[in-house]
């Protein structure tokens, strides 16, 4: 764009010179190697297979310097260079949300070189600490977080107490509250007093740098996101040609087949699609929906059917506490306490819930002296007994696994609906933590608002035995319920589903297949690189089923502004070239006109990014009935266009 303005620069100053008659030679010429260069993009893309709309804009200039209008050939040269600077200006508006994340990833890490504790809104001066960047810090390095810091890295908290803003993972805006023993997770940001801290896992593997990884997937997938126009270019391309070759065949003149596609050119159509989608995919973003790809968006507006996994997607995945059996020398208190200190170790999706359980039950957690997670079967951690001051090992996980190491272990009788977790301590067994799982509060409001915005058949397909899940999906009206479903078979009934597109709604590693397989993947709460959130088309980072019609609004609202914006340029662009046509239209004129037509597409597009009241919203409501729709600001669930 620079060189095309220095040019103009140049030829206007020539003509107040005695050299005037060089300066429409100068521009026709810089024109015409501008051609000669989209030329040879557009004759790649046709060996490709692909029918562009660059022919356009190169016949547009060809045909103005040929005629005698370099000027006119000029302004179209101005309009493709001045059309990709708005279009990336555009794109990076579109894009804050999407990159937000990159800016703030935690860079270093301060460590600790002695295992020493900074206590609580103590000073950290006399601390002996190292900065480093963040990839070097080890499992088990002793850090310092200092107040206001980002935490660099998954990590468990050592000292006693700790205030943390984790509202870049959560969308929660209070500052939430840890003690000892618990796992903070990298990205949140350290409230007012320095705190210690030991590192469980490596940069790469911590929940933050999982979260950019998956930001820059989306912001980098744009091989689908100018379909949409790619389906008008042809027919565009050949009304353009044909009006203009009328014009030049009924007046003679073949300076009115240059009048009229000048005035044809296509930034509308190059423009207004990526500008949208990538504005659709900002708006999601906002909501802590990761969209990969401009094409799931438009999958989305088309949405037909949607499945879903039951545990830890129409349910809670958090199970709350039913009971407590204990085995012969333990009482309820030591089970669970026993429990949840081991279970602070532990990645399990239960694990959460059995630590949140004792702190409901204001019971302390035990410092352990070492930890291991034993890989499909539970956690296996070490404590000094209080009364004896012995070293005892506590394992909590599946009953065929620690029955290894306490054989009396008794299985407990559940009800439909509950789990049971098993707890030894050496080679006895301690007892067991039952627990239920609980249907998500909006899970009706959520379902319901997807039947409003087109969804015609729901299934629960899940890996639970039918006595479970049919009574929660007889309750949320549940078209359909697959039990007892193995990976492979999710898969197989998915895949035979109709009418499509179908999304499919899961979480954890039994999903990643059939969340691959559906034309719509979306993995609920997975926040890191999970094996569901790779596979999924759609990452949700914040753990409600609301945002799921969220979603399936964002992409209907991003469609139809990318086509109103397209049509919106078409349409001004062909009562413009039947003006040119008979002559109405002078070249330069046109071609500035032109330059308005792609203005008004840019501007159309970008109301894909959503209205200004919604930018202050940070997460989707959780669906309660009358809640403030984020989209709208109606009455939740109401349909209504923006």
């Amino acid at each position: 764009m620079f060189a095309t303005l220095l040019i103009a620069m140049v030829g206007l100053i020539l003509l107040a010179t005695p050299a005037r008659d060089t300066a429409p030679w100068l521009v026709g010429a810089y024109a015409l190697a501008i051609a000669g260069w989209e030329a040879v993009g557009m004759i790649r893309q046709l060996i490709r297979g692909h029918a562009g709309l660059d022919i356009l804009a190169v016949t547009a200039i060809s045909a103005a310097v040929l005629v005698g209008e370099p000027w006119a050939a000029l302004v179209v040269v101005l309009m493709l260079t001045g059309g990709a600077a708005l279009e990336d200006y555009a794109a990076n508006r579109s894009k804050r949300e999407l990159t937000a994340l990159l800016r703030k990833a935690p860079q270093q890490a301060t460590r600790l070189l002695r295992d020493e504790i900074v206590p609580a809104g103590g000073s950290t001066a006399e601390a002996s600490t190292e900065d480093v960047p963040v990839e070097a810090v080890e499992v088990g390095d002793l850090l310092l977080v200092r107040p206001g810091a980002l935490v660099p890295v998954d990590a468990v908290l050592v000292s006693a107490h700790a205030v943390l803003d984790e509202s870049s993972l959560t969308g929660e805006s209070l500052p939430v509250e840890r003690v000892a023993g618990e796992r903070v997770s990298s990205g949140a940001v350290n409230g007012a007093t320095a705190v210690t801290m030991r590192a469980v896992a490596l940069a790469s593997d911590s929940e933050y740098q999982q979260i950019v990884r998956l930001v820059e997937q989306a912001a980098g997938s744009k091989a689908k996101v100018v379909r949409l126009a790619d389906r008008y270019a042809v027919p565009f391309t050949v009304l353009s040609l044909v009006i203009a070759g009328i014009a030049w065949a009924v007046s003679g003149e073949a300076v009115r087949f240059a009048e009229v596609l000048v005035v044809a050119t296509p930034c509308p159509l190059l423009i207004a699609a990526p500008v949208a989608f990538l504005g659709g995919m900002s708006r999601a973003a906002r909501f802590g929906l990761i969209v990969k790809g401009g094409g799931t968006l438009e999958q989305l507006s088309r949405a037909r059917s949607a499945a879903f996994d039951k545990t830890g997607t129409i349910t809670t995945g958090r199970p709350v506490l039913e009971r407590i059996l204990t085995g012969s020398g333990f009482d309820e208190m030591s089970v669970l306490r026993f429990a949840a200190s081991a279970e602070v170790y532990s990645s399990h999706v239960l694990a959460a819930s059995v630590v949140a359980a004792a702190k409901r039950h204001g019971y302390p957690l035990l410092d352990a002296l070492g930890a291991e997670e034993v890989a499909t079967n539970g956690v296996a951690a070490e404590f000094a007994s209080e009364s004896t001051g012995e070293v005892v090992t506590v394992r909590v996980g599946k009953p065929s696994w620690l029955r290894e190491f306490a054989p009396s272990l008794e299985l407990a009788v559940l009800m439909p609906g509950e789990l049971a977790i098993y707890v030894a301590v050496d080679d006895r067994f301690a007892g067991a933590i039952v627990m239920r799982d609980q249907v998500r509060n909006e899970a009706t409001q959520a379902l319901s608002d997807l039947q409003r915005l087109g969804i015609e058949r729901t299934l629960m397909v899940t890996g639970d035995v039918a006595a479970t899940a049919e009574p929660i999906a007889a309750d949320l009206s549940i078209d359909e319920v697959y039990a007892e479903c193995r990976p492979d078979d999710k898969v197989r009934i998915v895949s035979a589903v109709q009418p499509r597109p179908l999304i499919m709604v899961g979480d954890g590693l039994n999903d990643a297949p059939v969340l691959a397989a559906a034309d719509i993947g979306f993995a609920m709460g997975a926040r890191g690189a999970t094996a569901a959130s790779e596979s999924a088309d759609i990452v949700n980072r914040y753990d409600t089923l609301a945002s799921l019609p969220l979603a399936v609004r964002v992409g209907k609202d991003t469609v139809r502004i990318a086509l109103q914006s397209i049509w919106l340029g078409i349409i001004i662009s062909v009562a413009l070239m039947l003006v040119a046509a008979f002559g109405f239209l002078p070249a330069l004129i046109g071609a500035w006109l032109q330059e308005v037509v792609d203005l008004v597409a840019i501007l159309g597009a970008l109301r894909a990014v959503g209205p200004r009241s919604e930018r202050t919203l940070k997460r989707p409501p959780t669906g309660a009935v009358g809640a403030a729709h984020p989209l709208t600001g109606s009455a939740y669930g109401e349909r209504t266009e923006i």
